[in-house]
């Protein structure tokens, strides 16, 4: 059986597909334009509500997908869903998203279309990336179970 990481090949292939599926949906809606986001973000300012429409077509996909998902005893390609358990507000959870949110407002760039927006080679891309991954690693290597 040819399997990676307990991933069978095909599983794999679904989730490159979703990935660039996802990526091309992201440039073609021009989120991985900071000025874009930013400007949604501006209430203030001249307002630019490209962001809440791209939230709206998401929702419209999601939300039936998600109560087709209900009905189902397990996943087309998994042996069970993998759901959190989790429901607890802490401390860390509270800080990560307001670190996300200061993040994402003040550079306009979101991590996942960062790494889309990487094939521009814009140096605020750029570095903005570098800081994401310095950031990770140092999460990494501060909070590591080991």
């Amino acid at each position: 059986m040819s399997e990676n990481n307990g991933l069978a090949w095909g599983n794999i292939l679904i989730i490159v597909a979703s990935g660039v599926l996802f990526g091309l949906g992201l440039s073609i809606s021009e989120m991985v334009n900071p000025t874009r986001v930013l400007g949604f973000l501006n209430v203030l300012g001249p307002w630019d509500p490209t962001l809440a429409f791209v939230m709206a077509g998401a929702l419209t996909v999601a939300v039936p997908g998600f109560q087709y998902a209900k009905l189902m005893h397990k996943p087309f390609l998994a042996v069970s869903f993998s759901v959190p358990t989790k429901k607890d507000l802490d401390a860390k959870l509270i800080s990560g998203a307001v670190i996300f949110g200061v993040g994402w407002g003040l550079a306009g760039i979101c991590p996942g279309p960062s790494l889309v927006a990487l094939n521009t080679m814009q140096v605020n891309v750029v570095v903005f990336v570098a800081a994401m991954l310095a950031g990770i690693i140092a999460h990494d290597r501060i909070f590591s179970k080991d």
